[in-house]
């Protein structure tokens, strides 16, 4: 089989995957340059303007995608440093497409059903920084500006936690950008390493982008495995992965509900994203070699974030940890290697983003009626608002997985995937399915039902705008769960290039089950079934 990753798919003349990046970057100029302070509602309408045109932009593309294709569309190559192999090359395939349209749509979501308080302006012109950058990590095709615009995403958010967050904010903020900057620092060496190394293996012109690169393929065992470990560790962090996961319960409690919607909803995936686009592409030896390692730390962090979850006394740090333990799942999804598992890491992706993106919401309405999240003092809503306890239910649902909601396809694909792969992992991960439904519906009953006093017997149901913020991720989890054809077909032929694409710079991998980690395991594993054979024979004899 043959990959078919290439760049020769659905070019068009005007360029909207720039316009995706640059749009929100235009917002964020003119919400800073509007005059004065006194008008709050001027610079929240001109941010909406910018993200819905963004989400628009997407949601076009979506429509405009051909799902019989497996390469990039929509290219666009400029050149931008030619001397150091550096352009500016966008593209977009069925493993991105879908986190471009969520990024577009959970913006304008934050937007619009979130209110800073104070200092609209910088707070509006940071979040659409933000989502220019995260659509630049998503579209690029060069490793250069894959970096900067992975690093550009740090800034925005250590502003929103820092100056519009809760409690510790400024610990939280500072922890979160160190420890990201740290991991970020190493695959910067790793990119640099990556470029150049090839350029002297092939003597070829130095270049960052990312398929000729793949293509070439030249990078030594040993050096390719030590690269991708400096790759490895920058998405880890940002996924983020036991044991470097510290950042993500702090980040998380401390900020304002719209930046923990974006977190949850897009930036966590950056990583996921990474070890896709990135890890397995550029490194497919590697990643085999890996593999087991990685698809361990999935299992560990579904397990420990699902019981640190159930131990938690604040409902948002809850669901920060349920965080962990769901891309934990992804990460074994995707280093199970085979089409089933990397499409329902792909899909969990959405979920998660759809599904936690609403619970933050929800935890968010709630903490501005009562102030206060902590599930001892919240008892009884159920009573004084029964829609909002209807809604809930249902997205509480679709992150343990029910059958029916979008959480559920994700998941069993994932275990299937892991299970063809890694028996054993994927039937503890199993377990963690079980965990989610006891820390998710233990904390819905003991906030919801339960005797309404005080304050709780009194709080305002959702109005009609926190109703309508919340009925596109009801109609995506609704959708998803039930027909998610639509979604999985234009992901399957860039998940088969891509696992084609490892088949065919390992030798001995295949398919679903990858057994050996290199060619010369494969070649070991080979020998000992042509003797097994031999025995046999003997036997028979």
């Amino acid at each position: 089989m043959t990959s078919t990753l290439t760049l020769a798919a659905a070019d068009v003349s005007f360029p909207v995957l720039t316009a995706l990046i640059v749009v929100p970057a235009i917002g964020a100029l003119l919400v800073a340059l509007l005059p004065g302070s006194g008008r709050p509602e001027l610079t929240k309408e001109a941010a909406t303007i910018a993200s819905v045109i963004t989400g628009a932009m997407s949601l076009w593309v979506l429509y405009e995608f051909n799902m019989a294709d497996a390469g990039f569309q929509f290219t666009e190559s400029a050149s931008w440093v030619e001397g150091f192999g550096i352009s500016w090359a966008l593209g977009l395939d069925g493993i991105s497409l879908f986190l471009v349209v969520l990024t577009g749509i959970l913006f304008p979501i934050a937007i619009l059903g979130v209110d800073p308080g104070h200092d609209h302006k910088p707070y509006y012109a940071w979040l659409l920084i933000l989502e220019a950058g995260v659509m630049g990590v998503f579209l690029t095709l060069d490793l250069f500006f894959f970096f900067v615009f992975f690093e550009i995403v740090l800034v925005p958010m250590y502003f929103l936690i820092g100056k519009w967050g809760h409690g510790n904010r400024q610990y939280a903020a500072t922890k979160f950008f160190l420890y990201t900057m740290a991991g970020s620092a190493l695959m910067l060496v790793g990119i640099l390493a990556t470029a150049f190394l090839t350029a002297s293996a092939t003597g070829n012109d130095v270049t960052f982008n990312i398929v000729e690169l793949a293509e070439g393929q030249a990078l030594a065992r040993d050096t390719a495995r030590w690269i991708f470990l400096s790759f490895a560790l920058a998405f880890a962090v940002k996924v983020p992965l036991f044991p470097v996961h510290t950042w993500l319960p702090d980040a998380h409690t401390e900020a304002p509900t719209a930046g923990s919607v974006i977190l949850a909803g897009v930036m966590l995936k950056l990583g996921t994203y990474g070890f896709l686009r990135f890890g397995l592409y550029l490194f497919p030896e590697a990643s085999v070699y890996f593999a087991p390692f990685m698809m361990t730390l999935g299992v560990i962090g579904i397990i420990y974030g699902a019981i640190a979850a159930t131990m938690q006394k604040d409902l948002k740090r809850l669901v920060a940890y349920s965080s962990i333990a769901h891309l934990g799942f992804i990460v074994l999804g995707t280093f199970a290697l085979n089409t089933e598992g990397i499409e329902g890491g792909l899909l969990q992706m959405v979920n998660h983003g759809v599904s936690t993106g609403a619970l933050f919401l929800l935890v968010g309405m709630i903490y501005e009626r009562r102030h206060t999240r902590l599930i001892s003092e919240l008892s009884g809503l159920q009573k004084s608002a029964p829609v909002m306890a209807g809604v809930f239910t249902v997205v509480m649902l679709s992150s343990i997985g029910l059958p029916g909601l979008n959480g559920f396809v994700g998941e069993y694909l994932t275990l299937l995937g892991a299970f063809n792969a890694h028996r054993w992992w994927a039937i503890v991960a199993a377990g963690g399915v079980i965990l989610a439904a006891l820390y998710l519906l233990w904390a819905y009953q003991r906030v919801f039902h339960g005797p309404a006093e005080g304050d709780n017997a009194t709080m305002a149901d959702l109005s009609l705008s926190e109703g309508l913020t919340l009925a596109p991720l009801l109609a995506l989890i609704v959708f998803m769960g039930i027909y998610p054809k639509p979604v999985i077909e234009r992901m399957e032929p860039a998940v088969d290039a891509l696992v084609a694409h490892i088949e065919d710079a390992v030798p001995g991998f295949t398919e679903p089950v990858a057994n050996f980690r290199t060619a010369e395991d494969a070649e070991s594993h080979s020998d000992d079934e042509h003797g097994d054979e031999e025995h046999s024979e003997e036997e028979g004899e």
